[in-house]
């Protein structure tokens, strides 16, 4: 959360000529209003993720670049992301940015601050419980990481 996940997929998505899918984006439009805790984003968001997977694997199949701007911040959470490479037979880069809870705190306090008092998912209480679940990609899970380190 607030490591620049966003910025990077976005520069990956330009650079590569791919297409951009946004998780925030599909859930903001879909169900606008409607998340308002770790447990509500966890059902949407797994809706939206089954809704997109066949069209996903289409367009890897195609030899289309997709760039997913969907967190990877747990083994169950990146386990989907390899579910729709491997359907498709497709070639991966899993993308890791590695940026300290400082750093976070910090671009997530500026990225908000335009925003209305009590917007969900601005607070630093709700960074750390979104955090509190995080899992860096390990060997284990033999995914072709390209690392990015935030200082």
């Amino acid at each position: 959360m607030a490591s620049g996940k966003s910025t990077l997929a976005r520069d990956l998505a330009q650079l590569e000529n791919a297409v951009l899918l946004v998780e925030d984006e599909f859930l903001d439009r879909l169900f606008p209003g409607e998340i308002s805790d770790v447990p509500g984003y966890v059902n949407y968001s797994s809706r939206l993720k089954n809704a997109l997977r066949p069209h996903v694997c289409a367009l890897l199949s195609k030899g289309i670049s997709v760039v997913l701007d969907f967190p990877a911040n747990t083994k169950a959470q990146r386990a989907w992301f390899r579910e729709l490479f491997e359907r498709a037979n497709a070639e991966h880069e899993l993308h890791f940015v590695n940026a300290s809870d400082a750093l976070c705190k910090s671009q997530l306090k500026e990225r908000s601050k335009d925003l209305p008092a009590g917007t969900p998912w601005t607070s630093d209480a709700e960074f750390d419980a979104v955090t509190a679940y995080f899992q860096p990609p390990s060997e284990d899970e033999k995914f072709n990481v390209v690392r990015h380190e935030r200082a």
